[in-house]
């Protein structure tokens, strides 16, 4: 796959209840969650689903939390995949630096992939793909697009130590920080630049926050104001927004019924 080392390439919504976010995300976002395509998957007893776009393109999958999961400390929520060349190497590299492997690293069928925390214990996977047969040498994943609808258009780091993550991921995931933003009394917001693209930002979690994490601002079609509508009308929360950001789109931050942390971005009006 020819996305660069470190690129966001999967995002997984981990919920106790797939029917549920579907029933929430397809009136929000405009995607279907179908049943997972994944053999391995279903033979291990595990039900996973491809979210569908409507241009037929994925936008990630989701993963059912099992009471066994649950039980494990596992809660609803969005992870994503960084793109590394060899995940064995990449996970000795990370426990090295203070991180920690919360699943070793497996085959699927779509590759190899291991379930990591930064130093700060942030989680999230780093994966090897493997395209399916047939696929260009070129393919790579665009479940990130700047602008594109029906994708993750922004990734969010809200981390207990801000420094620290500048660190591990500039390391290894070749994140530069070139541009800040300063939010008074909040802090700086730290853009990230990687693979000649500006693809989020990172930021010190604040003090009411329990834990670091990712926040994922996934591009409505059209409002802003009719997405947050609904997300309210099928029974998901609002916490923040509708807000102006720098280039005159508008986000929400808010939590699906199922308890998974999400944004919206989008334009106003329409």
């Amino acid at each position: 796959m020819s996305n660069p080392v470190g690129a966001f390439i999967w995002y997984e919504l981990m919920t106790t209840d797939p029917e549920g976010a579907a029933a929430f995300y397809g009136p929000v976002v405009g995607w279907k969650i179908i049943g997972h395509s994944d053999p391995q998957s279903a033979a291990d007893g595990m039900d996973y689903r491809m979210i569908e776009r409507s241009d037929g393109g994925n936008a990630g999958g989701v993963l059912k939390l099992t009471q066994q999961m649950c039980d494990g400390g596992a809660r609803p929520c969005w992870i994503g995949y960084h793109h590394v060349t060899d995940v064995d190497a990449a996970v000795r590299a990370i426990e090295a630096d203070g991180g920690k492997a919360l699943m070793p690293a497996l085959d699927i069928e779509v590759g190899r992939i291991a379930l990591v925390t930064d130093p700060q214990g942030v989680p999230h996977y780093v994966m090897t793909p493997r395209p399916p047969a047939g696929a260009p040498a070129d393919a790579r994943s665009d479940v990130y697009d700047r602008h594109a609808e029906q994708r993750v258009g922004w990734n969010e780091l809200m981390s207990p130590d801000l420094e620290g993550a500048k660190a591990f991921y500039a390391k290894h995931y070749r994140f530069e920080f070139n541009d800040i933003m300063p939010m008074g009394p909040m802090g700086d917001y730290c853009f990230i630049d990687h693979g000649g693209q500006q693809i989020g930002a990172m930021m010190q979690k604040s003090a009411d926050m329990p834990v670091g994490m990712w926040n994922f601002y996934i591009r409505v079609p059209g409002s802003i104001d009719t997405a947050t509508a609904k997300v309210k009308e099928l029974g998901g929360q609002v916490f923040n927004g509708p807000m102006e950001v720098p280039g005159g789109e508008w986000i929400i931050n808010g939590m699906d019924p199922q308890g998974a942390p999400f944004s919206l971005v989008g334009t106003k009006g329409q």
